[in-house]
């Protein structure tokens, strides 16, 4: 029976509308047929063939084209491949999974039907309030976030109401799995996001048990910052045929992240850490250090120097790090402090600036912890603390990111007092030239101003002088302090950290003359405490207990000689014996400094 054109073009429709609808390969090489009107060629991500309602989701949210990575996922998703996916972070990976899977849910499934494994807690809540923003067209469905540290039972309770989309953490998966509260019997797709890093925090085990109670017929997903030889063995003994999409970055997105390194003594750190937060300004900051000691440690030292910081590492509570998160994300706090457990999932537009404090464990840590700036398009800075002895290790982390990084000198006093000098210049402008204050405050203030030039024949501009001052307040604005020792921080061999001699690694240190020792300088005084190698104690652990106990800055702590029972500080002469007797009960590595003047 011959069909009429109109016929045909209804057919044709009735069958891009089904195929679209439940998402399954046809037999045929055919699998979407779509009737384009030429007058309105389709753009943005009108042309994937997701709902409307979704398109229009998108386009509330400010999407207006798809970026490298999701233009090459989506027709592959929808069609239900397996797909292997190299990017790097903040290209866009989230979306590019997330959109598809929503369009291929099933309205009236009772079982989840989608399984998402994160690394990290931070990256699956993450993942999971994505998820819930693109499904904003779609109120039927539910997604839930399923990770260590919140609560069990109230994860049981919404499995059982039932849930679309998981997201989750290995270990917490595996244990709803194991109580049978978590039913994979209907999955249809499962997505391993940033498996480079599941294999660095040694999950991969764990997501391989996942992955062998899966059904049999299901889509699998896996996007990866790099692909390391485990990685590429996963992929191919647990997905059949994937489609493998790389997104090599652009030389001028790798560019918007500025990349520099500072070569300094460990002792110098904390000082150096100070100027470069007054001289390099960032909307919001990160500070990443090696471990929870050193994150405790540095955020004391900048909270004695008047900033607003947050911690962030494995000791602090779930539903805290979510309110820190938040904090850091609308402004109320500029500083987060954190070890690596904040590199993954951290997705805040406002950093402007990540400062590595210690050198990263490997390149992909660098490359994850610099991404947490210039995102969303956006320029960022990164600025990277290195020793002497780790200046080897920068050339592995160029290669990492195909990408000099460049060397940077400790700010110098000029620079920090044009910095403040700027800063309160554009403080005084933004305060001047914005809309006028016409609250109560603002009048009184104002009255109180014309009162003080009427009563003492006041110039205004001696005024205003005034008023800029208190302003300004107690202390100098400008830094006049000694900085000799920026130029020597980096050129020495010695580590005075550990003790160890740069010709050979060895802790010849412990084993030398204490009377080899030169004399402490003539502005200095130096002091024997009660602890050394035996009690694992560095230079950084005295300088920081030290200088907030005594209040002393860290760089006017001089020359520390560590020894098996026993240490050398050099301090400013003229201690008051408040500060002494003080230091005396102070405890390093839990025992006490029984400071005494050296022999």
């Amino acid at each position: 029976m011959d069909l009429s054109a109109a016929d045909l073009k209804a057919a044709e429709a009735k069958s891009t509308e089904e195929t679209a609808t439940h998402g399954e390969a046809a037999e045929s090489n055919e699998v979407f047929t779509t009737v384009i009107d030429a007058k309105e060629e389709p753009s943005g991500f009108a042309g994937f063939g997701f709902s409307e309602a979704l398109v229009k989701t998108l386009t509330e949210k400010g999407y207006k084209e798809p970026s490298p990575i999701q233009a090459a996922a989506f027709p592959e998703l929808m069609l239900g491949r397996d797909l292997v996916g190299q990017a790097q972070t903040g290209t866009g990976k989230t979306a590019a999974f997330a959109l598809p899977l929503l369009e291929r849910l099933q309205k009236d499934a009772t079982k989840p039907q989608a399984l998402v494994l994160a690394p990290t807690r931070e990256l699956a809540m993450q993942v999971a309030e994505s998820f819930k923003a693109y499904s904003a067209g779609h109120p039927h469905l539910n997604v839930l976030a399923i990770y260590g540290g919140s609560d069990f039972r109230s994860q049981i309770h919404a499995l059982k109401r039932g849930v679309d989309v998981v997201v989750g953490t290995p270990g917490r998966v595996m244990d709803h799995m194991r109580q049978g509260t978590l039913d994979t019997t209907g999955l249809r797709s499962l997505v391993l996001d940033e498996a480079d890093e599941m294999l660095r925090m040694g999950f991969i085990d764990d997501v391989e048990w996942i992955l062998d109670q899966l059904p049999e017929e299901r889509q699998v997903v896996l996007f990866s910052a790099t692909m390391p030889s485990e990685i590429r063995r996963l992929s191919k003994r647990y997905l059949r045929e994937p489609a493998e999409i790389t997104i090599k970055t652009k030389e001028k997105e790798a560019r918007r992240i500025r990349q520099r390194c500072i070569t300094l003594q460990n002792s110098h750190k904390l000082e150096a850490l100070n100027r470069v937060l007054e001289a390099v300004t960032g909307e919001g900051v990160i500070i990443f250090a090696r471990t929870k000691a050193i994150t405790l440690n540095v955020s004391e030292s900048l909270e004695a120097a008047g900033h607003d910081v947050a911690v962030l590492n494995g000791d602090v509570p779930q539903n805290q790090r979510e309110r820190t998160v938040e904090r850091l994300r609308k402004g109320t706090v500029n500083i987060l402090v954190a070890t690596d457990v904040a590199a993954r999932g951290l997705d805040v537009d406002r950093i402007g600036l990540v400062i590595n404090y210690d050198m990263p464990f490997d390149s992909e840590a660098y490359v994850h912890r610099i991404g947490r700036t210039g995102r969303a398009g956006r320029s960022g800075e990164a600025i990277l603390f290195v020793t002497p002895r780790e200046r080897r290790f920068v050339n592995n982390l160029e290669r990492a990111v195909g990408q000099e990084i460049e060397p940077m000198a400790i700010p110098s006093n000029a620079e920090i007092n044009q910095s403040r000098l700027d800063k309160l210049r554009q403080r005084l402008t933004d305060a001047a030239t914005g809309e006028p204050n016409q609250s109560d405050e603002a009048v009184l203030l104002q009255e109180l101003l014309q009162r003080v030039g009427q009563e003492h024949d006041l110039d205004p501009s001696r005024l205003a002088l005034a008023a800029l001052t208190l302003a300004v307040g107690d202390g100098p604005l400008l830094v006049q302090g000694d900085e000799s020792w920026i130029q020597n921080s980096g050129r020495q061999r010695f580590d005075r950290r550990d003790g160890r001699d740069g010709r050979d690694g060895r802790f010849g240190d412990r084993r030398r003359s204490e009377r080899a020792s030169r004399p402490p300088e003539d502005n200095m005084q130096r002091y024997r405490v009660e602890v050394g190698h035996r009690d694992r104690v560095k230079p950084g652990n005295l300088v920081g207990a030290i200088a907030n106990e005594s209040g002393l800055q860290g760089r006017m702590i001089g020359r520390i000689q560590i020894f098996e029972s026993h240490s050398f500080v050099d301090l400013p002469k003229g201690m008051p014996q408040d500060v002494f007797s003080s230091l005396q009960r102070l405890k390093v590595m839990n025992r006490e400094l029984q400071i005494s003047p050296a022999s």
